[in-house]
């Protein structure tokens, strides 16, 4: 493997904290991985799924309920008629007094339900799928964070070149005007060399606002703030991988989280689909209860009998109770109208079902056009980088032929001015290709399901 190293690059355009260690590109994506927003969103999509299986849990299991009432029943002045024998005789004028206590546990199974089986099945292929999201999630923070991380690197690289250059020409600029004045160089000279500073400063301006804009984009990709980031390592080597197409496209279909994410999202659809079109069948319920010692007392206070009032009320109470009382039910239940609730259901699970297999059907379909896209993207980088070596390692050469022909009056100043502006230009698409090789690595590693 062939290894070029580019010199070190200006380092701490923004103000680092104190003691702040230089921040890698892995310790970026560590960091990100621990605040970015869509971690943090796909996690609490984890949860809502889980939750949803618990619901659907609720559905297929049975319920108990422990429960202990106390109620009581008053009346005053009851009175009414009864008709015996052909005769209608009124009833006694009576208050009626009566409490009761009913400690007990019941619960209810819904034994045979095809619609809530389905509706499970559906909920854990959901979790599954949300699981797997949450991969995906934190693989596209990973690539972000590498992509944005070797951005700041390439800004902090070029603005050291284009710090160079503008030492560059402002040296010319002194040695031209030092030449004007011995009458060496012509007025003309002069002007272009103070053209060449003024463009230098101001790409050297350019360059450095471009830093800070990138440093702020990598704060907010990592959640943390601009002033709290410490200087980026900006050292950039170039490692040229081998990758096959067939193995990359393999590694894919198994590992990509997402591309598994959507095959369970379908599954989740289509059971969601069967539990909605399953509520039209019956469904079979259990129910029963216990009741422990449950007790009752009664007070009934007689006025009057026979429309006749008594000269003292008649006082008669009573207790009852038991040990045990048990009840028990099944039934064979069909909900035969339900105010259309079923055919709503019914629709929405068949429109997820068609989002959810166009969204499989999409990624399995460009499967291989982004392998291709990351393997190009990749190789252009790598040939970029390569003629970005040769064109500094010539440039340099040329500098130095052009330095030795200026130093015995061969060549002019002008001519050394150009060859090491030259050398400048060439220093700064060596930094693009460099950077680029790299964000063309995570977006390798990013198709291919690999995570770090």
């Amino acid at each position: 493997m062939r290894m070029l190293m580019v010199a070190p690059a200006f380092l701490g355009l923004l103000v680092a904290p104190a003691g702040a260690q230089v921040l890698t590109a892995d310790e970026a994506v560590r960091i990100a991985l621990e605040r970015s927003t869509q971690v943090i969103n796909a996690e609490a999509d984890v949860l809502d799924a889980r939750g949803g299986l618990y619901g659907a849990y609720s559905g297929v299991l049975p319920r108990v309920t422990a429960s202990a009432s106390r109620s009581g029943f008053w009346q005053e002045e009851r009175i009414g008629t009864q008709v015996f024998g052909g005769f209608v005789i009124p009833t006694d004028r009576s208050d009626l007094e009566q409490y009761s206590t009913v400690p007990g546990v019941s619960g209810s199974w819904s034994i045979l339900n095809l619609s809530s089986l389905a509706g499970l099945s559906s909920a854990r292929n959901s979790l599954k799928a949300a699981r797997y999201q949450q991969t995906a999630a934190r693989h596209d923070v990973v690539f972000a964070t590498r992509r944005q991380f070797y951005e700041v690197v390439r800004a902090v690289r070029l603005a050291d070149v284009t710090t160079g250059a503008l030492r560059l020409a402002r040296d010319d600029e002194r040695r031209v005007q030092a030449l004007f004045e011995v009458g060496s160089v012509s007025k003309s000279d002069v002007l272009t060399a103070q053209v060449r500073t003024a463009q230098g400063e101001l790409d050297s301006l350019t360059a450095h606002q471009a830093v800070t804009n990138q440093r702020i984009l990598l704060a907010r990709q990592l959640g943390v703030r601009a002033t709290e980031m410490g200087a980026v390592d900006t050292v950039l080597t170039l490692g040229v991988g081998t990758y096959d197409r067939e193995t990359l496209l393999s590694e894919a279909a198994k590992a990509r989280p997402d591309l598994v994410a959507t095959d369970a999202a379908v599954s989740a659809a289509k059971a969601g689909l069967r539990s909605a079109q399953f509520a039209r069948l019956p469904y079979v319920t259990v129910a029963g209860g216990v009741d422990y010692k449950p007790k009752s007392t009664f007070k009934v206070t007689t006025l009057d009998t026979n429309g006749v009032a008594l000269p003292e009320p008649s006082v008669v109470d009573g207790r009852n109770e038991s040990d045990l009382e048990y009840r028990a039910s099944i039934a064979l239940n069909l909900d035969l109208f339900t105010g259309f609730e079923t055919e709503s259901r019914i629709a929405a699970a068949r429109a997820r079902t068609l989002r959810a297999q166009e969204a499989r059907d999409a990624l399995h379909r460009n499967l291989a056009a982004e392998v291709d896209q990351a393997l190009l993207a990749y190789g252009e980088a790598v040939e970029r980088a390569k003629v970005a070596q040769r064109a500094v390692d010539a440039a340099t050469e040329n500098v130095k032929l052009v330095q030795e022909k200026y130093n015995v009056g061969s060549a002019t100043i002008l001519e050394l001015v150009d060859a090491q502006v030259q050398r400048q230009r060439v220093l700064s698409d060596q930094v693009s290709a460099l950077a680029a090789i790299r964000v063309a690595e995570a977006q390798i590693d990013r198709v291919r399901g690999r995570g770090l």
